[in-house]
């Protein structure tokens, strides 16, 4: 019983049919035998026993018409209880954690409302001077690491309005002064994967950075954030800290379902650094 419980023996068949089920979801589509076995390193007619296993348990059904085979009712089934269980915000505020004792530096978890991107709940880093992001602090679309992740990734009908309104008002960073200024820095967030902001920052003091975390829409459902005192974190290409946050977002979008991920993968938060509160 021990050697079964520390994973010493499994049932080899139903690892081959698992390994039929992941090649039908990364397919994305409905698939022929053959591209089936394909995918899964198999010889066609293997394939074809397990798939009659596994259409005889409602994991797969095949369509009579074109002989393609996909994901059965019992298999949705299971994915929807899944998503049903998954609690977006424990799972969120636990990534926040790791970052922040990876990194040692502060992190913050952003969500989005009807008033734009809010901060849900941040995590300090063990060092005398630091950046405090206030728990329910809305955020600027284009002045903070968060707020231009979910403005670059969210659809622009959902984000104009208030993007409109920064910019006529004077809050959007210096350099932007018209949509078309937002759409390009934007689309750059986009091509990098991540939203870096090392001045025109909202906060004074402040360097942030920030990447997306997605659903099993492939949409964005949250953004993860480190925040420090400027001069003291790298954001740089390649910096430590960066790739600790995208790495992050990425193992948070897979747990979520997600099936892709940006080019480089994204944050936000307030106030001044040192003994005053800082932002995301």
């Amino acid at each position: 019983m021990s050697d079964e419980l520390d994973g010493k023996h499994g049932v080899q068949s139903l690892e081959v049919g698992m390994s039929i089920l992941r090649a039908m979801v990364t397919g994305k589509r409905s698939m022929m035998l053959k591209d089936i076995a394909l995918a899964a390193d198999m010889p066609p007619s293997k394939a074809h026993r397990y798939l009659v296993s596994l259409i005889r348990s409602g994991l797969v059904e095949q369509d009579r018409l074109t002989s393609r085979y996909d994901l059965g009712p019992f298999a949705l089934n299971l994915g929807l209880v899944a998503l049903d269980r998954v609690d977006r915000i424990r799972l969120g505020l636990a990534a926040i954690s790791e970052l922040r004792d990876l990194t040692n530096e502060t992190a913050a978890l952003a969500v989005w409302n009807e008033r734009g991107p809010v901060v849900v709940r941040w995590e300090r880093p063990r060092r005398p001077i630091t950046v405090n992001v206030l728990t329910g602090t809305s955020l600027s679309l284009l002045s903070s690491a968060a707020g231009r992740v979910f403005a670059a990734w969210l659809p622009e009908q959902q984000t104009e309005a208030l993007l409109r309104a920064e910019i006529d008002s004077g809050r959007a960073p210096e350099g932007i002064a018209s949509m078309a200024d937002a759409r390009r820095l934007l689309a750059e967030v986009r091509r990098e994967g991540v939203a870096v902001m090392s001045q025109g920052y909202f906060a004074r003091g402040v360097e942030a950075a920030a990447a997306p975390v997605f659903n099993f829409k492939n949409e964005i459902t949250m953004s993860i954030a480190v925040v420090g005192v400027e001069g003291t974190l790298d954001l740089g290409p390649g910096s430590p800290a960066l790739a600790a946050l995208k790495a992050a977002c990425s193992t948070l979008s897979a747990r979520l379902g997600a099936t892709v991920t940006p080019p480089g993968e994204a944050g936000g938060g307030v106030a001044d650094a040192g003994a005053e509160d800082g932002g995301a």
